[in-house]
């Protein structure tokens, strides 16, 4: 059985925490006594009303305010598929959460509220959906029972997005009017919206079919680890451990480890303690080379046939997550995969228009949630692949030297 990996994104009460909770609830994969849980807590709300939205609001600050803070992530299961849904939260200075959750997502179900439309807020995930390339997106539109299930006004929602989604060039948006107060249109469909024919919203989350982009001629493996037992039965072992992130390595290939650019044969491949004659992505392995090299945590090995950019002059389409904003002339360590270096903003080609996607080339510094296209010198060269072709191997964070704290993430050309 396979596994859809998806996240929910929206404004600030669109109803996403709600939603899943009400995915959860209708298809029984909640046990009897956290439903109890939440009726207990659902008392203490005015309406008396079960608040499902309890189910992922698990900090009580959260809970208090009625808000989503932190990402959270649930786990549920139909016949059809397994899913993970990351939950991300909706206020604009927690957009940084709704990017951890993205990045690892195949499809993002954005939520509007029918009775305000498209914001802005809806604008900045959709093109954070699209700088990340998440290749189906799903515009839930909540709420219809407060607009008394209008057609119209479904509709006209619809249009505006397909206006932004043809400014992004998005091919697969799917559109599903809901209620998730009330479940209309989430697992079963609604008799209140009969001129609406397409899926409920768990139909297409069964049966959508989602397509893994794994580069299997493009093989890359970033070492996490060097392994030294230095005991009289292992002397002499030298194992190099990590994940292999794109492709496949077999026993005999011969491959450059970067950033020394030495080449060596692999001698042998382990996976749980047991030696194998290949492995791919995504797995997990401990890598033997024929000979005696300079290797340590953030060296990449890469097959011979397909080398990555190596270079110290990057450009990369950032967000920044941070109070303090990204100055020309700001140094920062910048991490991909396990490699990590010192690095400059050289310049800032340009700021994004969250509202009209248009490019603002005037500008010397880049601010909390503003999103933008940057040039970056690092210290030492550095071997990466752009986004377009390896996924894993294009995304950087960006780290404050002095705090450690991540402060911004981007994808490389």
């Amino acid at each position: 059985m396979d596994i859809l990996r998806f996240i929910t994104a929206g404004n600030v009460d669109d109803g996403k925490s709600t939603l899943i909770g009400r995915l959860l609830y209708d298809s029984k994969s909640i046990l009897i006594d956290q439903i109890e849980a939440i009726e207990k807590a659902s008392k203490f709300k005015d309406n008396g009303v079960l608040d499902l939205a309890l189910i992922t609001d698990g900090l009580r600050a959260e809970r208090e305010q009625g808000i989503t803070i932190d990402v959270a992530y649930k786990y549920f299961s139909t016949p059809k598929r397994k899913f993970i849904i990351a939950d991300a939260p909706g206020h604009i200075q927690y957009t940084r959460n709704m990017i951890t959750g993205a990045s690892n997502s195949q499809l993002i179900i954005l939520l509007v509220d029918a009775r305000t439309g498209i914001t802005e807020q809806t604008k900045r995930h959709t093109f954070i959906a699209s700088l990340l390339k998440i290749s189906q997106i799903v515009v839930a539109i909540n709420k219809l029972d407060l607009v008394n299930f209008d057609e119209k006004v479904y509709q006209n929602i619809k249009n505006e997005f397909e206006q932004l989604s043809n400014k992004l060039n998005l091919k697969e948006v799917t559109f599903i009017p809901i209620s998730a107060l009330n479940g209309d249109n989430i697992v079963d469909r609604s008799e209140k919206m009969p001129w609406y024919s397409g899926p409920t919203l768990l139909h297409f989350l069964e049966t959508i079919n989602i397509q893994e982009n794994e580069n299997i001629e493009v093989s890359r493996f970033p070492v996490q680890y060097v392994i030294r037992p230095q005991t009289t039965e292992l002397h002499d072992y030298r194992g190099y451990a990590g994940k292999i992130t794109s492709g496949i390595f077999r026993k005999g290939d011969n491959v450059r480890i970067y950033p020394s650019e030495v080449e060596a044969t692999i001698a042998t491949i382990e996976v749980n303690l047991a030696e194998v004659n290949e492995v791919f992505a995504p797995q997990s392995a401990v890598i033997q080379l024929d000979k005696d090299v300079d290797i340590s945590r953030g060296d990449l090995l890469v097959n011979l046939t397909n080398l990555p950019k190596f270079t110290n002059e990057l450009t990369a389409q950032i967000c920044w997550m941070h109070q303090k904003p990204l100055q020309i002339g700001s140094k920062y360590l910048i991490q991909n995969q396990t490699n990590r270096v010192k690095a400059v903003v050289k310049s800032i080609e340009y700021l994004v228009d969250i509202n009209t996607f248009e490019k603002q080339f005037e500008t010397s510094e880049v601010q909390l949630n503003q999103i933008a296209k940057i040039n970056l010198k690092t210290a030492l060269p550095m071997a990466y692949d752009s986004f377009d072709d390896i996924q894993a191997q294009g995304g950087i964070i960006f780290i404050d030297e002095s705090s450690n704290v991540t402060v911004g993430a981007g994808i490389l050309e």
